[in-house]
């Protein structure tokens, strides 16, 4: 099992950034993959980043170049670092991981932290 505990979030100005953590725990074998996905309010929750272990990265089109994810696995953290933020990246976001492959299904990943709100005006 993995424990992810996610923090970080917070309301911001159009064109601000935040940096969003995710603590994992417990057995990280399980955590070969891990990736941040949002939510928006009335909408589907989609991946907007994801990591694995050698440093493979993948973003979705709208925050290319904008949101940078990486991973210390020495602390057992994740971290998404998020520039030049817009209202339409307003969501919960939520840190995940599974043990496999990355993929962008949501339901395949097993672990999920609690989520952390993003706020941009």
């Amino acid at each position: 099992h993995v424990q992810l505990v996610e923090s970080g979030g917070g309301s911001v100005q159009a064109g601000g950034s935040l940096r969003l953590t995710c603590a994992a725990s417990g057995n990280l074998d399980n955590a070969k993959c891990m990736a941040w996905f949002r939510q928006a309010q009335g909408k589907e929750l989609e991946v907007v980043a994801s990591i694995q272990p050698g440093r493979m990265t993948y973003y979705i089109d709208s925050v290319q170049g904008r949101f940078t994810i990486s991973r210390d696995d020495g602390k057992n953290t994740l971290y998404l670092h998020l520039a030049s933020l817009k209202p339409e990246d307003t969501a919960m976001y939520y840190c995940a991981a599974r043990r496999n492959g990355c993929s962008l299904q949501s339901a395949l990943f097993a672990f999920w932290g609690q989520g952390t709100q993003v706020t941009v005006s």
